[in-house]
C-alpha cells in the first residue's frame, strides 16, 4: 500500500512502517512546508493515503472538493510513543480497512468513516 505521512507524523512511526512494507512518502523528507492543499494534490498524483494529525484536511475534502481516491487516515491521539501511530496504522491496515474515498478519523479506539 502507498502512503503519504503529512509533516506532522512521526518519523519513527514511518520508519516503522517502512521496515513492515509499506511504500510511504513522507512530507518532512522531501516537501518540507508544503501547504495541507497541495499535500493532497500529492496524494492525487501519487495514488497515496494520507496520513495526518490534522484535523484540517476534512475541511479541504468537504468544503474545498479536494478528494485524494485512496483516502485520508486522520488520527486524534493524545499521548502517545513516537512508533505508536505507525504500529496503529499496520494494525488497521492488517484488518483490510477500506480506505478510497473516505475520511477515517481513529482515536486508539474507535474508528470513524466518513465518504467522499
Amino acid at each position: 500500500m502507498k502512503l503519504l505521512a503529512n509533516e506532522n507524523f512521526p518519523r519513527l512511526s514511518v520508519e516503522f512502517l517502512r521496515s513492515v512494507g509499506y511504500d510511504v512518502a513522507y512530507v518532512a523528507e522531501d516537501f518540507k512546508s508544503i501547504s495541507d492543499a497541495v499535500v493532497m494534490e500529492l496524494a492525487i498524483k501519487e495514488v497515496r493515503t494520507i496520513l495526518t494529525f490534522d484535523r484540517d484536511y476534512g475541511e479541504l475534502i468537504f468544503k474545498h472538493n479536494h478528494r485524494p481516491p485512496k483516502g485520508v487516515i486522520y488520527l486524534r491521539l493524545l499521548n502517545y510513543q513516537p512508533d505508536e501511530p505507525g504500529r496503529l496504522i499496520d494494525e488497521l491496515l492488517k484488518q483490510d480497512l477500506q480506505t478510497e474515498n473516505l475520511l477515517i478519523v481513529y482515536d486508539g479506539i474507535s474508528l470513524r468513516q466518513r465518504a467522499y
